[in-house]
């Protein structure tokens, strides 16, 4: 039986201590960013999602962002190598929780270094931001380990914001979304809908039709509800603080089948 599947991890009480790269540092507070979470994880439980915490990192300030550490695809899990040296203790517990899933693994090794945050999937197309945390090794070996599925890996540069995926994400018709001041080359996507807030480019699919998205966006949750989406929003206001949004905070496996290997 297949089942849609979500790795999160609790956020670490060092959060206010995250990196932050193209924004300035903003105080963060760290109870209200765990109630936050609560939510989110809350809303992927109610979307119908089963929710697997990945064994906390209170020693890693950024850990909370569990997306960066792997990239799934089919029964694939690769292991990424984080840009940023601070956050490459984070790996091993995603691994372990991935393999606890039934995935296959696959490591990005030195000298690439990939974060899951630049890369974003769609039918068959796996696209891949090159800047500050992800170098051409590390995506060519990404192109690499999904040889195997017939993936085409498209190499996007990425100057104006910390990962791709928060600049562009994909509704569940293909089409990119994005905040054009952030967004490098809108024609590197085929099909590409401008929206008119920065967080207003993050959703996650839930299935069908519905989107959750942050509640800093409320322009762009009225656009899209107008385009027939169910929007399902939540209040992350403390780790946009940090550069992250609602893709950063969880990992979605909808490929793995109960009782495989």
């Amino acid at each position: 039986m297949e089942v849609h599947k979500a790795l999160v991890r609790r956020p670490s009480p060092r959060l206010a201590e995250g990196l932050v790269t193209h924004v300035a540092r903003q105080p963060v507070d760290p109870e209200l960013a765990q109630r936050q979470w609560e939510g989110y994880v809350q809303a992927l439980a109610e979307a119908g999602w089963s929710v697997t915490e990945v064994d906390a990192a209170p020693d890693c300030p950024d850990s909370a962002f569990v997306e960066d550490t792997v990239v799934t695809y089919g029964d694939l899990a690769v292991i990424s190598r984080p840009g940023a040296v601070e956050r490459q203790p984070e790996t091993s517990g995603t691994e372990e929780a991935v393999r606890a899933a039934g995935y296959r693994v696959a490591h990005i090794v030195a000298p690439g270094t990939l974060d899951g945050g630049d890369v974003l999937k769609f039918g068959g197309t796996v696209f891949v931001g090159r800047g500050g945390r992800t170098n051409d090794e590390g995506i060519a070996q990404l192109a690499g380990h999904l040889a195997e599925f017939g993936a085409n890996v498209v190499t996007v540069p990425l100057t104006k914001v910390l990962h791709l995926k928060s600049a562009v994400t994909a509704l569940p018709d293909g089409t990119v979304i994005g905040y054009p001041p952030l967004v490098d080359d809108a024609g590197t996507f085929e099909h590409f809908l401008a929206v008119p807030e920065e967080h207003g480019a993050h959703v996650v699919l839930l299935g069908g039709n519905r989107l959750l998205m942050s509640t800093s966006a409320p322009a762009t949750t009225e656009l899209l509800r107008q385009r027939g989406y169910d929007t399902v929003t939540v209040d992350i206001s403390e780790f946009e603080k940090l550069e992250g949004c609602v893709t950063c905070l969880s990992v979605r496996m909808r490929g793995v089948r109960v009782g495989t290997e």
